[in-house]
């Protein structure tokens, strides 16, 4: 406890187990899609309200692959597939999906 002129004050907080139970989790989605995606691939997950994976790869053949693996990958915690372009990366395709958990 940390005391100051104006008597005790709270008790510091140790970390939460919980963030590490989250990093747990995202690490999890991130090996199901790079077991899925071309070696080449970018991977990234992004949260703006709701839970993202996005895959950028080079060849647009492997969008289509893509479309088809991960809605049966955990089964179909990946979800709302769209395909669009990568943000500063001409030259890659980026297939995005909506993550459920």
């Amino acid at each position: 406890m940390n005391e100051t002129s104006d008597g005790p004050s709270t008790v510091e907080q140790l970390p939460s187990q919980k963030s590490a139970l989250v990093s747990g989790e995202l690490a999890k989605l991130l090996d199901m899609a790079r077991g899925s995606a071309p070696k080449d691939a970018k991977i990234s997950i992004e949260f703006d309200g709701q839970l993202r994976l996005h895959i950028d790869v080079r060849n647009g053949e492997d969008i289509e692959v893509l479309k088809k693996i991960l809605p049966s990958l955990g089964t179909g915690i990946f979800h709302g597939i769209e395909v669009g372009a990568t943000p500063h990366h001409p030259f890659f395709h980026r297939i995005s999906a909506l993550i459920d958990r």
